[in-house]
């Protein structure tokens, strides 16, 4: 495509000006004129055009599906920006008095007790900026815990089918990670785990449902265990979408947890931000939670900060204002029944998919899923790879799924579908991969050089991993 200077011409301008005439004694300063300076001269059609074209080399998910596994990329009503992006919200200042301040206290002490209603947790902190940094909270948190309970523990466990931010929340803390194992269908492998839970485990990390698209089955018997040997039991709740309105986290046995309100709770995901990783946590927690945290007095909502045992502050002011409000407003049209219809369509979705790919791709772990599931790029003809499945997609006008991950699974495709597509647009995706498949038989070599109709052949992934090229010179 080319460049708008291509489509500059001498005397072409957007919209025409008069000419100023100015009084020799206030002459225009040199450094305003523009004489020498390259500057595009071109209508006002073709530059609406152009930069209209350029949009168009995008993709995202108001484009197009975006089956991204592990991330919940689905659509979130324009609505939920539109409230977000109210005069009375965006311009209140973050010094604001909390006389002038009621109305977004009010905001987040509501969305505090909707998360609480929906996970069963005691308390939420919405200070966390993201996944990893409510992560963070949570295994200070932790820390914090048995600190005032006069004990050194040092390990904290994370089983294999973990999100990958979680052993590096971990040793940010000082503690020790030790992994465990799965089973080949999936859950934790419960003999390995008695052999290493003692008295030195303070927590257990499981991410639920777990990164391959499964619900451990021996989730209430991992809790009791761990409360057996005094130790923590964390829910990574990034893949909370599965459960919405079915199941609460607290009765499952956990002790705390935290949200992506950007991938459950209708903010854009993706971009770098913006995002937001609310902490929970049961009764014997709560004192332990950042600073401040909204509550409710007989003159109105107030920030407390008097509270000896937190952890402290972990963030500016109160954390990612807009993102909260949009969850706000998010959950608050649903209701409780549009929750759950969320959370069961996004399983019904998901396994519906699945039910039309599995006669076509392999299949490592043979269950039905919760809001994701894995593939892989096992016996697939013609030397084709989950690398080129995912080059091909793009030609079909779909994003392409997450691959290689989970690390555990070799060649993984790992597909979300969410619950805002349509069941003609899962049919319309299962019949591109499909037809990726048989020309894998027919013709690989179409395949393995794919994309084809896209602004960006395919690039050397390896080489821009490791010689990134960070500035642009013409």
């Amino acid at each position: 495509m080319p460049v708008i200077f291509e489509k500059s011409g001498c005397g072409r301008s957007a919209y025409p000006m008069p000419e100023w005439k100015l009084d020799d004694a206030d002459p225009i300063p040199p450094e305003l004129l523009n004489d020498g300076v390259d500057l595009v001269e071109a209508g006002e059609l073709d530059i609406v055009r152009h930069y209209t074209a350029l949009s168009r080399m995008n993709f995202g998910v108001d484009t197009g599906m975006y089956p991204l596994g592990s991330c919940t990329m689905k659509y979130n009503p324009k609505i939920n920006e539109r409230v977000a992006a109210l005069p009375g919200f965006t311009g209140l200042h973050p010094l604001a008095s909390r006389g002038l301040s009621q109305g977004a206290l009010e905001v987040l002490h509501g969305l505090s007790g909707l998360l609480c209603a929906i996970t069963g947790m005691r308390r939420f902190s919405l200070a966390p900026a993201a996944g990893a940094h409510g992560e963070l909270a949570g295994v200070m948190v932790i820390k914090k815990y048995f600190e005032k309970r006069g004990e050194r523990r040092g390990v904290i466990l994370i089983p294999d089918s973990a999100h990958g931010t979680n052993p590096a929340s971990v040793a940010m803390c000082g503690f020790e990670t030790r992994e465990v194992p799965s089973t080949s269908e999936g859950d934790v492998d419960m003999e390995k785990l008695r052999s290493i839970v003692d008295q030195n485990v303070a927590a257990m990390m499981l991410t639920s449902p777990n990164t391959l698209g499964l619900f451990d089955r021996n989730t209430p018997a991992i809790a009791n265990l761990l409360h057996d040997k005094g130790a923590l039991f964390y829910c990574d709740g990034a893949n909370l979408n599965a459960l919405l309105g079915v199941v609460r986290v607290r009765d499952l046995g956990f002790d705390l947890m935290h949200i992506n309100l950007h991938k459950t709770f209708s903010t854009p995901h993706g971009g770098g931000g913006p995002g937001s990783g609310p902490l929970g946590v049961c009764d014997e927690l709560e004192p332990y939670l950042p600073v401040p945290v909204v509550l409710k007095g007989k003159d109105g909502f107030h920030l407390e900060y008097d509270r000896p045992d937190s952890i402290g502050r972990i963030h500016s002011f109160y954390g990612n204002f807009l993102v909260a409000l949009r969850a706000f407003v998010y959950i608050s049209m649903l209701g409780s029944e549009g929750i759950r219809d969320a959370g069961e369509t996004a399983v019904l979705n998901a396994n519906y998919l699945l039910s039309l790919l599995r006669k076509d791709y392999n299949l490592p772990v043979d269950r039905a899923c919760m809001h994701e599931f894995v593939l892989n790029d096992k016996n697939m003809p013609g030397g084709v790879t989950t690398n080129d499945i995912a080059k091909r997609i793009l030609d079909f006008g779909y994003h392409a799924p997450t691959v290689y991950f989970p690390l555990l699974i070799p060649g993984a495709i790992m597909i979300e579908p969410t619950e805002t597509e349509t069941r003609e647009m899962l049919e319309a995706f299962a019949e591109a991969m499909i037809a990726i498949k048989r020309e894998a038989e027919t013709s690989p070599e179409t395949v393995k050089t794919a994309p084809h109709t896209t602004p960006v052949g395919r690039v050397d992934a390896v080489l821009a991993a490791r010689k990134p090229v960070l500035k642009w010179e013409p």
